[in-house]
């Protein structure tokens, strides 16, 4: 009987280790809210590849990296924007050596799919708060959130934050905002190009032009606590294989594809 048990736990030890070490190992994943839907199916396909799993944590960026600030286990960060990014840079917080810019998007003006309102030529000086009615204007928070932020430029390059600026609903972050006009709760809001694509509850009424706001950059970087396998999942996200679920879900690639 002793000898029994003994085989048993011999057998069981060996199986344990004769997993590999890859299916045992687990990522996380700190990005952008706006790229949940893209990036999940991203994270699905390095999975199928590698055996490595995934757990992504969606939010605003800003959150995201006080949040990495304040010791939460992140192997990678995907901000909307290069601020966050540098921020977690002046912490010494991510490894600049594997930083890169890997995707771009674009703003724009939506409204609710049984919405009245039509296409709108989005210029100088356009009348922002007539189209929002006696409602509000979705926005992501103007002062941390990137989105928010990017629209808040928007606006005053075209000369209407004056007249918008009093007419706001800030969300936490994006898809917050895209929530809140495909809930009806506002008539008009600013999102990127890519949320709207996800959403069949809202409709595009404009395009903010690319020259009134900064370009839309989000970078990638594994942080410093970040596993040893961070670098591959950085490098599948520049495969050509992530570059198709990127564009499918309407992101412009920044980067050359650099394997399959």
């Amino acid at each position: 009987m002793l000898n029994l048990c003994f085989a048993v736990i011999v057998s069981l030890v060996s199986a344990t280790f004769s997993i590999p070490a890859a299916a045992q190992e687990r990522l996380t994943v700190f990005a952008a809210a706006s790229l949940r839907n893209a990036l999940d199916k991203v994270n699905s396909a390095f999975t199928d590849a590698s055996g490595i799993s995934v757990t992504a944590s969606y939010e605003a960026s800003s959150a995201l990296a006080r949040q990495i600030v304040q010791g939460a286990p992140a192997d990678v960060f995907i901000s909307a924007d290069l601020q966050w990014m540098d921020y977690l840079a002046a912490h010494r917080l991510i490894r600049a050596d594997s930083r890169f810019d890997l995707l771009g998007n674009r703003l724009v003006l939506i409204a609710p799919k049984d919405s009245h309102l039509g296409k709108v030529n989005i210029t100088q000086g356009f009348d922002i708060a007539k189209l929002a009615g006696q409602g509000r204007i979705a926005v992501a928070d103007v002062k941390a959130v990137p989105a928010g932020r990017y629209a808040k430029a928007a606006l005053e390059t075209l000369g209407v934050w004056p007249a918008a600026e009093t007419r706001l609903a800030q969300a936490e972050n994006v898809r917050s905002t895209l929530a809140f006009v495909a809930r009806g709760e506002a008539p008009i809001g600013i999102v990127y190009a890519t949320d709207a694509m996800v959403e069949p509850k809202v409709k595009i009424i404009g395009i903010f032009p690319d020259d009134t706001y900064p370009p839309v950059v989000y970078p990638a970087a594994a942080t410093i606590a970040g596993k040893p396998t961070a670098p591959r999942y950085l490098r599948f996200l520049r495969s050509r294989t992530a570059r198709a679920v990127f564009e499918e879900y309407g992101f412009s690639v920044l980067v050359q594809p650099t394997s399959p």
